[in-house]
């Protein structure tokens, strides 16, 4: 993610040279990634093309919400989680995570675009436009699944079949590995990124296709062309995520609470990828570092005044 800045130049009261170029972080890092392989449906619509995505699918998501959800493809979020995803996000709009504006992700419809997936070892991808720290948890739908209604919580099976915490960082996107359960026909993947240095949180669904099902789309993810080309377009901002509110999630919650291991999940602990170290949260900034950024600028300001002063006092005396 590009993250502009804005330098304030700070002059000392008599018009002097510059005595210090601050740099603050004015727009930081927006939007924080989606899951591509199996590939999500907000992604999936975003590769089609926002503004003449070619599935019925899409279409009807840009007919419900217009095309700014998929320029805004990777910040399906809910900033103040902090592990409550069950009690927060209501049936029926677990895809958009109870989002207004990400409504057109929950149409219930048996033709969004798929990705095939097959039971067993998987080498699963999530497009991270800007890394954090954090735990990653795939569910998959149970036996019976119908997408032709609103997903439900109870549609999911009851522990996640991959979980991996902070996994490697490779090519801009999360790596990591899982089991497939076995399963037939079509299916839906729901992943949960609960950030550990945040309460903040992601959430993708990626229709999948095991097999036996009829006349299935399928699914791509966007190029990296393509999120550079149409980044500019979209209006996510690091403090607002979009603007709209997350309904209950709105009211609060301030812990940083991560999700317990679930029994039965493949369980991952990878380490930091060569270059990431402690820096995977230092992603932006927010109000308070702007503020001191400020009262730093300040203060050196003042300083250098005040030297300015001094010095100018000495070398009238010296002439005298």
């Amino acid at each position: 993610m590009r993250t502009h800045h804005r330098a304030v130049v700070v002059t000392s009261l008599f018009g002097a040279a510059p005595l210090a170029l601050v740099t603050l972080a004015a727009g930081p890092a927006a939007a924080h990634g989606s899951l591509t392989d199996p590939v999500s449906r907000v992604s999936a619509c975003f590769a089609e093309g926002p503004e003449h995505p070619r599935s019925a699918a899409c279409k009807a998501m840009v007919a419900a919400g217009g095309t700014q959800p998929l320029y805004d493809w990777n910040e399906v979020n809910i900033g103040d989680a902090a592990g409550r995803h069950r009690s927060i996000i209501p049936d029926g709009r677990l895809c958009s995570a109870g989002r207004d504006k990400y409504r057109g992700l929950d149409l219930p419809r048996a033709d969004w675009p798929a990705s095939k997936l097959a039971p067993g070892p998987h080498t699963f991808r999530y497009r991270a436009t800007a890394p954090h720290r954090g735990t990653f948890e795939l569910y998959v739908t149970k036996d019976g699944y119908d997408p032709k209604k609103p997903l439900k919580w109870s549609d999911l099976e009851a522990k996640p079949f991959a979980k991996v915490t902070n996994p490697l960082l490779q090519n801009g996107s999360y790596v990591f590995r899982g089991t497939v359960p076995k399963k037939s026909g079509r299916h839906l993947v729901y992943s949960i990124w609960q950030r550990s240095d945040s309460p903040e949180a992601f959430y993708t669904c990626s229709d999948v296709d095991f097999g036996g099902s009829r006349g299935v789309a399928a699914a791509a993810a966007p190029s990296d062309d393509q999120i550079d080309r149409e980044a500019a377009r979209s209006t996510v901002s690091h403090a607002g995520h979009g603007g709209d509110a997350h309904g209950p999630a709105a009211q609060g919650g301030t812990g940083h609470a991560v999700p317990a291991a679930a029994a039965g999940a493949t369980t991952v602990q990878a380490p930091a990828a060569p270059g990431q170290g402690g820096n995977l949260a230092e992603t932006g900034g927010d109000g308070t570092s702007t503020q001191l950024a400020l009262a730093g600028a300040a203060t050196l300001a003042a300083g250098a005044t005040t030297l300015l002063l001094v010095t100018r006092r000495r070398a009238a005396r010296n002439r005298a």
